[in-house]
Parts: C-alpha cells; sequence; structure tokens
C-alpha cells in the first residue's frame, strides 16, 4: 500500500475506489499489486504525462482499461452520465480512477457517490477537491451542481 501513496495525488475513496493524478506506467504495476481490477482514464489523450499505449500497459497487467475524455473547461452531463454507468458496471470490482491531477476525477465520483449512489458528502470528498474547491471555476462548480439533476 505504501508504494500508491507515491502516486501522484492518489487518494482512496471507498473500500473499491481510489483516484490519482496520472500514474507513471511502472505505477500501474502498483495498482494491481494492490488489488485493483479496472482502471478508468477521465484525462485527454494529449494532456500533459499522457502515456499513448496506456490501455496497453493496463490490460497486459490483466486489468480492465476504459477511457472517456473529459474536456476539462467542458465537462457535460454525457460524460457523467457515461461515467456513471461505466462505475454502476464495475460495482464488483476495485476500481482506479484518474486523470491528469485528480481534479476532474474528484468532482466526478464526488458527483458519482454522493449526489447519485446518496453516500455521505464527508465520505465523498477528497482532499485535493476540498483544497480545490475555493478556487474552482464556474465550470466546475456548475457540473457539481446540476450535472447530476441533468442525467
Amino acid at each position: 500500500m505504501t508504494n500508491l501513496k507515491k502516486i501522484y495525488h492518489y487518494e482512496r475513496v471507498t473500500d473499491t475506489i481510489a483516484s490519482s493524478g496520472q500514474p507513471t506506467p511502472d505505477q500501474f504495476q502498483d495498482i494491481k499489486d494492490a488489488g485493483y481490477q479496472a482502471v478508468v482514464n477521465l484525462a485527454l489523450p494529449d494532456s500533459d504525462n499522457a502515456i499513448a499505449n496506456e490501455g496497453s500497459l493496463v490490460t497486459a497487467l490483466e486489468m480492465s482499461y476504459f477511457h472517456i475524455p473529459v474536456k476539462f473547461d467542458d465537462p457535460t452531463p454525457e460524460d457523467l452520465k457515461t461515467f456513471s454507468g461505466l462505475m454502476d458496471a464495475l460495482a464488483e470490482h476495485k476500481v482506479w480512477v484518474h486523470c491528469v491531477v485528480n481534479a476532474r476525477v474528484s468532482a466526478f465520483l464526488y458527483v458519482y457517490l454522493h449526489q447519485i449512489k446518496g453516500l455521505p458528502a464527508s465520505a465523498c470528498r477528497t482532499q485535493l477537491l476540498e483544497r480545490w474547491e475555493p478556487q474552482m471555476d464556474e465550470v466546475w462548480q456548475r457540473f457539481i451542481s446540476t450535472a447530476a439533476e441533468q442525467t
């Protein structure tokens, strides 16, 4: 578990969901070794530190890989609907969700776990989300407050 803490902005969100910024290629082995069975990537393919062959790396480690490219300046209710459906389908698995720095993932997980699944807000708020919220722009404030209603 200590190796996971070296992954950029790693946060254990629930017993079966963790989130982070972009892992390095070698860190996917640590994710696998920690028992995660699926990786969900919300970053764009051309994001900072994106790994061109990430899907191949992850599947070679016998984990499932899903890529939902979410524009940081334009997250949509459709993105959330796709994400929510995928997370529901993976409910029986340990899932690692990442983007570039774990900002968009923190927002998506908060909306999914709190507003859609009904978990207490305190259980869904990552440390990164708490640090980000005071300077969050209108796009993300609106996403957090209305996206679940639009799915």
